[in-house]
């Protein structure tokens, strides 16, 4: 009996220690760590499951209101959400932002409740002139505001995006963009900062730093995630046609590509990468693990996620060649590196079924899923995954953002040319101003009547279109002598003539895969521009030019012919109020060109920090050299540089000199400037860029006024890849120019010792 009773006692004591045991976290105990939430809800999934969190789809496939505003979602949609998704884009971009509000949420708690472990969603949109849906903050695009020069003001106008999207419900956006654009055929380039690494990085850094606020905005559900792209070089593309070969070096890609991304990682801590549409020394980045996993994840030590670019991954087989079936795309996107797949029914769905022949391609899946529910988590979807309706139309478009767009406008705006200072007009001036041309908008003789003072009047014409406004394919228009001969009645009983010229969103845009164009084969101003200013400037009217465009443009004619002109790229939904300001002088401009602007498209490749080696010859009937050169754009005022002092004339890879200059307005016209400072590697192992920008700061000067700006020269703005293809600090002579362009500026020497 002794016995059956110490067997009884055992077997009880067994079973109590193990009822005592810690059961299995839970994934939703907030008080876990976010790493101990995703590794106690990654078990649980089926692999069908996983799959799914591996995959967005566009809300155009059937995800949309009703009449009466409620969620209404198609067969197909409904199928899909069964087992969960990564996430949705562009939910609700048609509505306002608080029937978006309320659409996202019901579309986020229909997810959650119709998947078996309740996995929120990411609602994902893109940002170009801010959050790219209805009744969103319209600001100018991202080369815009780079104009601007001023990282900081880049900074508030993405932290107003971040905002305004989460208040929409969204999530994540596939923005900014990280590349370097250098070549104006390409119909993108507006979506980028321009063509310098440095200025690239810091406008990009302070545009994810602004939409995540800080990081901290992403899980107090104040702002949303970034995802920058695309990783890397698709802004070279050959040609400058969207989805062409990249053809570029390995010290390059090191030394001017990847730094922006280098940056969006490590310093602001990007959430997300896109990869690129092209290849890399013929390996396609989709499928390229030496630069998703090697440099991007174990060199840069990157942990969020990496999406394809629509459609992307099957294309490895279909339109790259570079994989044998479709299977074998989905198993090179996912050993390169690819979390998500964006868009395709292809592609990503066939992993459960390879995952029946092959079970070790489970373990690649597993690393990607716990990138993408980390992401979800960190945004606080699984805790906080509603929108707060009640402070959307509060907060979308207050004031303060609208007022902002303007800031940045005004800021953003370059003046290339001011022949006999005709601008700007004087309110009082009692004339009669004709705002003609193309670009000519609905609201801009509105816009300008706001400003123009008591005594100035306005007649308004368009005249022309510059194409049929096709959205796939727009086609030129053919000569209309009758539109050009009614401009130019009006110009001749007008006083001033302001010309409204350069290009829109039909002459710049995107190149999708099936059928629409946006790439040019010329980057001279379309249909009858030239002429129109031509002839205006025969009938002897001072003639100023709005510039507005997408890409740069050889605008040869119109630097010539013009009086002045004010380069505006493409501004807010205030532009031409903006532009009304600046030609009435309540601002004086103080924006600077981002990009080198050839003379002809035969010049390209052209930009301004190109291997010194590239300047010894031009070509035969052509004027050397840029018509506008980089960091270039005029004022108001005048600008005196002096005293140019360097703190030490040697630098060792241990130290840091300080290079200053006093900088005095000279005119009469408060006014800001920017200092910009280059560097110069007079003799290097490899051949060296002419000069490379390495800082700048925007001042503000009233007249008279003197100040002293100061930059540090590091040993870090000195390295590059050397001979060995590793970044090295080579001694030797360098030259620094400070100055108000790549091309203008105080100079002086000094010596990097080991």
């Amino acid at each position: 009996m002794k016995i059956n009773l110490l067997i009884v006692f055992t077997i009880l004591g067994l079973l109590t220690t193990s009822c005592s045991k810690p059961s299995q976290k839970d994934y939703k105990d907030a008080s876990l760590s976010i790493d101990e939430r995703v590794e106690a809800l990654l078990p649980l999934l089926s692999i069908e499951e996983k799959v799914a969190q591996m995959r967005i789809f566009h809300a155009n496939i059937g995800v949309e209101a009703d009449d009466e505003g409620q969620l209404k979602l198609s067969d197909k949609v409904v199928e899909k959400l069964k087992l969960g998704i990564a996430g949705i884009k562009n939910p609700a971009e048609h509505i306002s932002p608080l029937a978006a509000a309320k659409l996202n949420n019901e579309l986020q708690k229909y997810i959650i409740e119709h998947n078996r472990w309740g996995i929120p969603a990411l609602f994902v949109t893109e940002s170009y002139n801010g959050v790219d849906a209805e009744g969103c903050t319209k600001f100018g695009r991202p080369i815009t505001s780079s104009a601007s020069f001023n990282p900081s003001l880049v900074n508030r106008i993405w932290d107003v995006v971040g905002r305004e999207a989460r208040l929409r419900g969204m999530h994540m956006c596939h923005s900014p963009e990280a590349d370097i654009v250098r070549d104006p055929r390409f119909g993108r380039m507006s979506e980028a900062c321009g063509e310098d690494t440095y200025l690239t990085t810091q406008m990009v850094t302070n545009a994810i730093k602004g939409v995540q606020g800080d990081y901290e905005g992403l899980s107090n559900g104040t702002h949303i995630g970034a995802v920058a792209k695309h990783f890397a070089g698709y802004g070279q593309v050959l040609g400058g046609t969207n989805f062409a070969a990249i053809e570029i070096s390995e010290r390059t890609l090191i030394d001017e590509i990847y730094p922006p991304f280098e940056a969006a990682v490590k310093e602001a801590r990007t959430l997300g990468i896109m990869a690129s549409h092209g290849d890399l020394n013929g390996i396609a980045s989709h499928g390229n693990p030496e630069l998703l996993n090697g440099v991007l994840r174990d060199q840069w030590g990157f942990e969020g996620y990496v999406v394809s670019d629509a459609n992307d991954i099957g294309r490895l087989f279909y339109f790259m060649k570079v994989a044998e079936s479709p299977e074998a795309a989905a198993l090179m996107g996912l050993t390169a590196g690819v979390d998500i797949d964006l868009y395709a029914e292809d592609a990503y769905s066939y992993l459960p079924e390879m995952v029946k022949n092959n079970p070790d391609i489970e373990k690649l899946i597993d690393k990607a899923v716990r990138r993408v529910l980390r992401t979800k988590f960190i945004l606080g979807l699984f805790d906080n995954p509603y929108v707060d309706i009640d402070k959307v139309e509060k907060e979308v478009r207050k004031e303060s953002s609208l007022e902002l767009a303007k800031e940045a406008d005004l800021e953003s705006v370059i003046l290339l040319k001011n022949d006999n200072n005709i601008l700007p007009l004087s309110k009082e001036g009692n004339k009669k101003i004709a705002l003609l041309g193309p670009l000519v908008r609905e609201n801009t003789q509105v816009a300008f009547e706001a400003i123009k003072g008591n005594t100035n009047t306005f007649v308004t014409e368009k005249g022309f279109k510059l194409t049929d406004e096709n959205a796939s394919i727009p086609k030129l228009l053919p000569y209309d002598a009758e539109a050009l001969e009614k401009l130019l009645t009006i110009a001749k009983t007008s006083d001033v003539v302001v010309l409204f010229l350069g290009g829109d969103e039909f002459t710049s845009k995107e190149a999708f895969f099936s059928g629409a164009l946006g790439d040019r084969a010329t980057i001279d101003p379309v249909g009858m521009q030239d002429e129109l200013i031509q002839k205006v400037k025969d009938l002897g009217k001072p003639t100023i030019v709005v510039l507005k465009h997408r890409r740069t443009l050889s605008i040869n004619t119109i630097s010539k012919e013009a009086d002045a002109i004010l380069d505006g790229w493409d501004l807010s939904e205030f532009g031409d109020n903006s532009m009304a300001k600046l030609i009435f002088g309540e601002i004086s401009p103080s924006g600077k060109l981002p990009v080198t602007v050839p003379r002809s498209i035969g010049q390209l490749p052209f930009h301004y920090s190109m291997k010194g080696i590239n300047n010894k010859k031009g070509y035969l009937f052509l004027e050397n050299g840029p018509l506008y050169p980089f960091g270039f754009g005029l004022s108001y005022t005048t600008f005196k540089y002096s005293n140019l002092k360097i703190s030490n004339t040697e630098i060792t890879p241990n130290t840091e000199i300080t290079v200053s200059v006093d900088v005095t307005n000279t005119g009469d016209v408060e006014a800001k400037e920017v200092v910009q400072m280059y560097l110069k590697d007079e003799i290097g192992s490899v051949t060296r860029p002419n000069k490379e920008l390495k800082g700048f700061e925007k001042i503000m000067l009233a007249p008279g006024e003197t100040k002293s700006v100061s930059f540090k020269v590091t040993p870090k703005m000195l390295e590059f890849t050397g001979l060995k293809m590793e970044r090295i600090l080579e001694a030797g002579d360098y030259t620094v120019m400070i100055g108000t362009s790549s091309e203008e500026g105080l100079k002086g020497k000094f010596k990097l010792s080991k």
